[in-house]
């Protein structure tokens, strides 16, 4: 009688520690931030963090690769680079990531939005359903869209210019009647300096052919799911440009020239 009682407490405590390690391994509404936006936006292109490393801390999410080669997007445990030629490659393992920001998304029941004419009118329309703005959102939307616009911007050379001046040689491309997903995020403002307040948005076309940095958009009729986001990890990178860029300063009037 006491083996099989002590039999059932081990085997108790072995399961309740593997949940622990599970949960542990795929957390609920956790950001994973590589580097900061300020410091991508002084030319910090160098990553130290893998498309491997990145993995471990989410399926979903967007940044840029190695040399801010183009835009990156990661759907369904996939990472895609959108090259500044258009054509969009699934990342190898050892592609580095100078930014970038990943979560384990969590499916939701889909809800429906219509009419949108523009981004700022997708942006105003969100800031009517997120309510509670002291979080990150995670965004996904799924639909046949009538216009996307895109842009890539592409790799760049030692010494780096900054992001403004590098978006100067950004590629535009104009999608019509593309069926495909938007992944992004929200931010609240007072990570300025930190991540991008606001909305930040990638699209991938539904065959893979196709996406980039959405600049401006149409449709009428999409799905959107979100997450909110109550935990935020930042990994900051080791090397010597980030080291001594000075991330005191204001950059945001031009990230918003940048991002639109």
């Amino acid at each position: 009688m006491k083996k099989t009682a002590f039999l059932t407490t081990i085997t108790a405590l072995v399961l309740l520690i593997l949940l622990t390690v599970a949960a542990y391994a795929q957390p609920a509404g956790e950001l994973y931030q590589v580097s900061t936006i300020n410091a991508l936006m002084q030319g910090v292109y160098d990553g130290e963090q893998t498309v491997k490393d990145l993995k471990q801390h989410g399926d979903f999410g967007l940044g840029c690769p190695e040399r801010l080669d183009g835009e990156l997007i990661a759907l369904d445990g996939k990472f895609y680079q959108i090259q500044s030629t258009g054509k969009v490659v699934l990342l190898n393992d050892s592609m580095k990531i100078p930014f970038g920001t990943v979560m384990h998304f969590k499916a939701k029941a889909p809800q429906t939005i219509q009419n949108i004419a523009s981004f700022r009118e997708l942006e105003n329309r969100f800031d009517t359903i997120i309510k509670e703005r002291n979080y990150f959102y995670a965004i996904r939307m799924d639909g046949v869209f009538d216009y996307v616009k895109t842009r890539s911007i592409p790799p760049q050379n030692k010494p780096y210019k900054t992001l403004s001046e590098a978006a100067k040689e950004q590629n535009v491309f104009e999608l019509h009647n593309v069926k495909g997903t938007i992944v992004g995020f929200w931010a609240p403002q007072y990570v300025n300096g930190v991540n991008l307040p606001g909305y930040h948005l990638h699209f991938i076309s539904e065959d893979r052919q196709s996406g980039g940095h959405v600049l401006d958009l149409h449709f009428s009729t999409a799905a959107y799911q979100l997450n909110k986001i109550t935990n935020f990890y930042m990994s900051l990178p080791l090397d010597g440009d980030f080291r001594h860029v000075n991330l005191e300063k204001d950059l945001s009037r031009e990230l918003k020239k940048v991002e639109n």
